[in-house]
């Protein structure tokens, strides 16, 4: 039987899309996998998130790929902006609904079935991109970077994280399992994410990183 691609195995496979995210839309479990796993500190993660909250009236935001909706969270009820949730697996996008509906956010977000490597939308759609522990998850990282730089507008922000490779001998052994699961996808070094945003024409790239998960802003 041959083994599922990255690609398809976030498509199609609704146990895998479905654990991932019980674990990541939880605070508490993900500090802890965080911690033993990856050596981070996730509460940076949700810091992250929590800015959107933030967004100037009428900001269009593209979260893709969105998961879950974990990071529907920073969004506050009523507030003035066009965002729009997009995901290539329909259960993420189901269990991204229902997140919203939870955070009484359903009627800011729009939700769109989408391959991050070629998005529907026009150049320069998005004031701000948000792509949270997804971009681990793709076999053509790079690609989906140009991807995002393509629909960000002029002076417009990427806000990012993502696992590296390169931190230890345990993230990097926990990243080669994942990867033959068909769960992970290509996990590149900082020095390789950094390349990456440039390459795609992020001039302004800063990365942090806690243990192997790196947060980046780029514009």
């Amino acid at each position: 039987m041959a083994v599922p691609t990255t690609r398809e195995r976030w498509e199609r496979d609704r146990l895998v899309a479905t654990a991932y995210d019980l674990v990541v839309e939880r605070e508490a479990p993900v500090r802890a996998a965080g911690k033993a796993l990856w050596g981070c500190d996730t509460r940076e993660l949700f810091r992250a998130i929590d800015r959107i909250g933030s967004a100037p009236p009428g900001t269009r935001v593209l979260d893709v790929p969105c998961g879950g909706g974990v990071a529907l969270r920073g969004l506050r009820p009523g507030q003035d902006v066009d965002y729009v949730a997009a995901d290539l697996s329909p259960t993420m996008l189901a269990r991204a609904e229902a997140m919203a509906r939870r955070r009484g956010v359903a009627d800011r977000v729009r939700l769109e079935q989408v391959d991050i490597a070629a998005l529907p939308f026009d150049d320069g759609a998005f004031d701000l991109v948000q792509s949270y522990n997804g971009l681990h998850c793709l076999a053509e990282p790079a690609d989906a970077l140009v991807e995002l730089r393509r629909v960000l507008r002029p002076g417009g922000e990427l806000r990012m994280t993502c696992v590296i490779a390169g931190v230890g001998v345990r993230q990097d052994a926990a990243i080669r399992t994942l990867r033959r699961l068909g769960i992970f996808g290509v996990v590149g070094t900082a020095r390789d994410l950094e390349w990456w945003l440039r390459s795609a024409g992020f001039g302004a790239v800063t990365i942090r990183r806690t243990g192997a998960l790196a947060l980046v802003d780029a514009g």
